[in-house]
């Protein structure tokens, strides 16, 4: 490959920089290391005194370009030089215009490049010492020797594009062979690939990289990477060739181009794999990519190799700077900046702006400015982006005097503002909050005949709408629609401006005109302006739009309207979800999912006639209910105290196959068959749904445990438990008692004692718990085991409750111990814990079974001072003493009282009366009372 040079002369030599002063010290980033075009004295760093830069023309393939497009401030290569990338003695540098193209620039820091084209060296040293032939340049035209062509044959392109391969002549020498593939290579990938298969059965390929580096160009321009990696290990097997870093570069240049970060990754791996050392321009290509792709990994991997291996690559420190500023890791960025102080980079006009955008970003502006005077005084005259830069900065965090100082500065320096300068001005000052001065920005933006940006826009509208100035909005609107923005980005911007202010009231004001024509037709603006109308309690607004709409969708029309009653009922108005419910069009047949919607609505508002009356208008619609509409309705059952109905509704459910309940609904069915009493049902569905198998969670074994208890087996009910704690789930309180319950009534105490130990264990057991194993050991006669479970529960910190005194009191009554049962009492009316009706029944029952009858009548007479007054139980108990004590017409009057007190006598109340006459030799009267049970169907 020939070398290419750029010859660059000076038109005046006593042209010397402008110096700029600055009230801040220098950063000291040069190294005291001369430089072509550069010189340094006490840390900062002048260019070469060069009046005008004369560039000569130069040729290189159209496809070895840098990309040579605009780009944005974080997204271009910040080298700011062309590097071939078939060598370091293959460099091609275009003199950097330090004053730049300001009127051009945007919001980037990068300059715009004139692609420079590589010339081959013409040099004719020792030519013939190094080639078999000779090819001489004439007229553009190529003269290849042969032994069939002779010396005086010319070739053009268009010749060696037409090349006859039947005629190819192996003796042609090695160079002009990899001429003639050079030529190919530009203009025909097939002949290209032909012709190189051609030197390779002729023996032109040994130790040949030129010509390999050929193909390699072709090969990725066509993606071909698997050939192109199978070339290179041809090169290093068969030809004999040493890798260098040219044929890596130009794979990983194809990549750069494209964009093809993981590609350009896997090369980089394999040149290092096959011991290649990278050059600069390896570096600056692969960290550009990576830029490109934010790739944080790959990239900070790459540069610390970089910096390993000493290498020094401008653009590669400029890409790590912008990756992590553009990342928000400000930290790391400035730990590259060190990097270059540390590495003594002599630094170029990239890496100032990006350094200088890195802390302008973060809103440190003492050291922003430090490197913007710093900058000055290294040469560099002053520029419009690092101008743009500084106000950006000062603008985000809202010190718009000093952006003000370097928009002046900027004039005074003979820059001229551009479009990128207005809009930061306007954004800065709409940060500060400050509607003046950005309505003096922006009119002066747009006298100048630029275009304000979508930001520029909705900073103006937010001040506007905070300003309570709608005429202007409405210019703001027109605006927006000239410059071409879209009506329905042009909504969204003025909703949430108008709806961040708490003034979206006002927006029937600026939607006028065409923009309100274009909500009334474009359905998803209406659905957009409606749903925000709803979202701030403007129901009559959104109502007005939906009856003015002009399109027609009844589809999109019920899921609007179940939209907005949704979000009624998440922010709590119910009333509103109601309203819209009224005003919803007439159709011949109820929407499942807006009824659905308003079931829940009406449950919620108690207003359960209303609700039941959509259920019923949803079966005589014949519309099919999914699992979501049955459990809602079965929901709005059990809330409105209907478990009854509930239930049939949870039959329904089992009878249809098609649904399957979820989890939830399985687990109100269950409560609801609890509810209702039925274990038989409970039972079904617990083994139905064991067949599933299901995995169940903590919730599904604590509600399957708490309402199945008295429908399973305890054998069963101990299976699940014990599966239960073997799967790490917690029993909650509620599923400790149940099994404490169920293991007493089985009179399992051993486990019943295990449940406890781990009830308490956990810190779960509370007074219930207490209560329920005193329960199950007084029921079961097991007197000592119950005082000591009481005693345990008053160590333990609870107070005996009334529930504990009550089954102590019955126990040892009915079991005869009557000092215990007197000393319980007196324990309890010391505790001071009030009896209840079912303490005195017990007491009747007890004195009355022992015929203590002035004891029983004294508790008759407590139980009615007391308030409580007997219930039917108290009667039928107070008969049974009454008869015991042979005071049967007593009893017969207590029969009477109930029923002056509205209390209807059960089947106990008169068999407790027939055996009181039987006991008192009254068998005629206790056959009349018979008689009269059996007429009544008792």
């Amino acid at each position: 490959m020939a070398s290419l040079k750029l010859v660059i002369s000076p038109d005046n030599s006593s042209y010397d920089i402008k110096k700029l002063s600055s009230p801040f010290n220098s950063f000291s980033f040069a190294s005291n290391t001369l430089s072509s075009g550069f010189w340094s004295t006490n840390g900062a760093l002048f260019l070469k005194p060069f009046c005008k830069l004369k560039h000569i023309r130069v040729s290189r393939l159209d496809n070895e370009f840098l990309d040579k497009s605009e780009t944005k401030l974080d997204d271009d290569w910040t080298d700011n030089v062309k590097k071939y990338v078939d060598g370091d003695d293959n460099l091609v540098l275009e003199g950097q215009d330090i004053h730049g193209d300001s009127n051009r620039v945007r919001v980037n820091i990068w300059k715009k490049f004139r692609g420079a084209k590589t010339l081959r060296n013409k040099s004719k040293k020792n030519l013939d010492d190094q080639r078999n032939g000779k090819k001489h340049k004439r007229g553009g035209k190529f003269v290849i020797p042969s032994q069939k062509v002779g010396a005086n044959s010319v070739f053009d392109s268009q010749t060696v594009l037409d090349l006859d391969f039947n005629a190819l002549n192996p003796d042609w020498s090695l160079d002009c062979c990899n001429q003639i593939l050079e030529q190919l290579e530009r203009s025909n990938d097939g002949k290209a690939s032909r012709f190189f298969e051609w030197m390779k059965v002729n023996g032109k390929l040994n130790k040949n990289l030129t010509a390999y580096n050929f193909l390699l160009r072709v090969l990725g321009r066509k993606g071909d990477w698997d050939g192109a990696e199978l070339m290179i290990k041809e090169m290093v097997s068969d030809s004999g060739c040493k890798l260098t870093y040219q044929i890596f570069n130009t794979l990983i240049y194809t990549c750069y181009k494209n964009g093809l970060v993981e590609l350009g990754s896997r090369w980089f791996r394999m040149m290092l794999d096959y011991g290649v050392q990278p050059n600069a321009a390896t570096f600056g290509m692969l960290m550009s990519l990576y830029r490109k792709g934010w790739v944080v990994e790959e990239a900070e991997c790459t540069f610390s190799l970089m910096r390993k291996m000493k290498i020094a690559c401008h653009s590669a420190y400029s890409a790590m700077i912008t990756i992590y500023t553009r990342m928000g890791l400000y930290d790391k960025a400035e730990a590259v900046i060190g990097f270059l102080r540390e590495d003594e980079v002599v630094l170029n006009h990239d890496n100032w702006l990006v350094m200088l955008n890195a802390y302008c970003q973060q809103g440190k502006l003492s050291k922003a400015k430090q490197v913007f005077y710093a900058m000055r005084e290294s040469g560099f005259s002053p520029n419009l982006i690092a101008y743009n830069t500084m106000i950006t900065g000062h603008g985000k965090v809202s010190k718009m005097d000093g952006a003000e100082h370097f928009f002046r500065d900027l004039k005074d320096a003979g820059v001229m503002p551009d479009e990128t300068t207005y809009r930061m001005m306007i954004e800065g000052w709409g940060r500060a909050g400050d509607y003046k001065h950005v309505k003096l920005y922006y009119v002066e933006l747009k006298r100048l005949g630029f275009k304000p940006s979508t930001s520029n826009l909705y900073t103006l509208i937010r001040l506007q709408a905070e300003h309570e100035d709608e005429e202007g909005a409405i210019g703001t609107v027109d605006d927006m629609l000239a410059i071409g923005c879209s009506k329905s980005s042009i909504l969204g911007i003025v909703l949430q401006a108008y709806e961040k202010a708490n003034r979206l009231e006002k927006m029937s004001l600026i939607l006028v005109g065409s923009m309100y024509e274009h909500v009334l037709k474009n359905q998803t603006s209406c659905a957009i302006l409606v749903t925000a109308y709803v979202k701030n309690g403007l129901i009559d607004d959104a109502l007005k739009v939906l009856r003015e709409k002009q399109w027609g969708d009844p589809i999109f029309e019920d899921n609007l309207y179940h939209l907005l009653m949704c979000l009624c009922k998440d922010l709590g108005r119910l009333e509103s979800a109601v309203k819209i419910f009224t005003c919803l069009p007439n159709s011949p047949k109820p929407n499942l999912n807006i009824s659905c919607t308003m079931i829940d609505i009406y449950s919620k508002m108690s207003l359960f006639s209303e609700a039941e009356g959509l259920y019923i208008e949803l079966k005589s619609s014949n519309v099919k209910l999914d699992m979501i509409a049955l459990s809602i309705v079965i929901r709005m059952y059990v809330k409105s105290g209907n478990p009854e109905k509930a239930c049939v509704v949870a039959d329904t459910i089992a009878e249809q196959e098609n649904i399957v309940p979820d989890v939830y609904l399985l687990r109100d069915i269950l409560r609801i068959y609890q509810r209702c009493g039925k274990d038989d049902k409970l039972a079904d569905l617990y083994y139905k749904v064991l067949k599933n198998d299901e995995s169940w969670d903590e919730e599904m074994y604590n509600c399957v445990i708490n309402c199945c208890a008295r429908a399973l087996p305890v054998d069963e009910l101990s299976r699940l438990f014990d599966e239960m704690l073997q799967k790490g789930f917690a029993p909650n309180t509620i599923t400790f008692n149940v099994m404490l319950n169920a293991y007493g009534k089985s009179k399992l105490f051993e486990k019943a004692r295990k449940v406890f130990w781990i009830a308490k264990k956990r810190g779960l057991a509370d007074i219930i718990s207490y209560n329920t194993i005193i329960a199950a050991y007084g029921k079961n006669k097991y007197l000592s085991n119950m005082s000591a479970v009481v005693k345990r529960m008053h160590f333990d910190g609870f107070s005996v409750s009334l529930e504990a005194y009550n089954c102590m009191l019955d126990v040892y009554g009915k079991e005869g111990e009557m000092d215990k049962f007197r000393d319980v009492l007196q324990r309890m009316k010391a505790s001071k814990c009030c009896a209840d009706r079912y303490t005195y029944n017990i007491l009747i029952n007890i004195y009355g079974e022992r015929g203590w009858i002035d004891e029983v009548m004294a508790v008759l007479m407590e139980l009615k001072e007391c308030g409580i007054g007997p219930d039917l139980c108290s009667y039928n108990t107070l008969i049974k003493a009454y008869g015991v004590a042979g005071m049967v017409e007593e009893a017969v009057g207590l029969v009477k009282e109930m029923r002056g007190n509205g209390i209807e006598p059960d089947r106990i109340t008169y068999s407790n009366l027939i055996t009181a006459m039987k006991k008192n030799d009254m068998f005629l009267e206790a056959v009349k009372w018979s008689l009269w049970m059996k007429q009544m169907g008792l």
